[in-house]
């Protein structure tokens, strides 16, 4: 593998940043405000499937108390 200089490295780092398509405000803000609702949804539905899984296992334990 041929070893560029710096300054070569440089030129390449900085062409190849200028192919990015960098996001605008609003699709940052949008996939932020989606990522906050969906770790939202996620918590609130371990939280359902917790209190279906503690009152089973209560009830369970229970019938043999």
């Amino acid at each position: 593998m041929a070893k560029t200089n710096p300054f070569q490295f440089m030129q390449q780092v900085r062409a190849e940043t200028a192919k990015v398509t960098w996001p605008t405000r609003r699709e940052v803000l949008v996939t932020t405000v989606m990522v906050f609702i969906m770790a939202a949804l996620t918590a609130v539905f371990f939280f359902l499937v917790d209190i279906v899984i503690r009152t089973g296992l209560a009830g369970l334990l229970g019938m043999f108390n």
